[in-house]
């Protein structure tokens, strides 16, 4: 729905951003570029996943050109411990035990690099949060949820829109869409002012 001036790139490969860009009527093309996700562990939780963001789309710079370049990054934070995707089966049960019958926080850091006008690329990055309460989860939802869904990409061993979150999401106090990945309702405010029709 909403035609920008540039041609829009979403730098990443997850199905799920993919999807909720599509959903939300925006058309464009997809290039992800190899990104070190490492941050300095000095650096608070709740800063990571702008910080990653930005760092992705730090890989477009040199080359921008007449494009947008949109990236995400979604942490899921526990006791301001970031829980990240799990390794093997063992540490996604482990992940999901800790996670059962309590609340965190997940947040998704936004980049939009976009031309200056002057052939200068230019960053604005923000974050948005949900807050996340679980059901008490049995080892068995837990199992069957890994075997079935394999969460092996996702942080914190689950996506809100899968078994777990529909049989497992008590509450949430915030944009689900945060939760899936990206916060449609703020990229799309932020892109409004590279429209067409402004």
């Amino acid at each position: 729905m909403l035609s920008l001036r540039y041609p829009l790139v979403l730098a990443s490969g997850s199905p799920r951003r993919k999807q909720l860009m599509t959903d939300a009527g925006f058309s464009f093309t997809i290039e992800t570029r190899p990104t070190d996700e490492i941050f300095p562990d000095t650096m608070p939780a709740d800063d990571v996943a702008e910080y990653l963001a930005r760092q992705k789309a730090a890989q477009f710079q040199t080359d921008l050109g007449e494009r947008i370049v949109l990236c995400a990054d979604t942490v899921v934070i526990l006791d301001d411990q970031i829980l990240n995707k799990p390794h093997d089966e063992a540490d996604a049960h482990r992940m999901l035990r800790s996670l059962s019958g309590r609340t965190h926080r997940v947040r998704t850091g936004v980049c939009i690099l976009s031309p200056d006008g002057n052939g200068e690329p230019q960053m604005q990055s923000f974050t948005d949060e949900t807050i996340v309460t679980f059901a008490t989860l049995t080892d068995e939802e837990i199992t069957y949820y890994i075997r079935e869904c394999k969460p092996f990409d996702k942080a914190g061993s689950y996506g809100a829109q899968d078994f777990i979150g529909l049989v497992g999401l008590e509450r949430l106090e915030g944009s689900f869409y945060t939760v899936m990945g990206l916060p449609t309702h703020r990229v799309y405010q932020a892109l409004k002012p590279f429209s067409l029709l402004r």
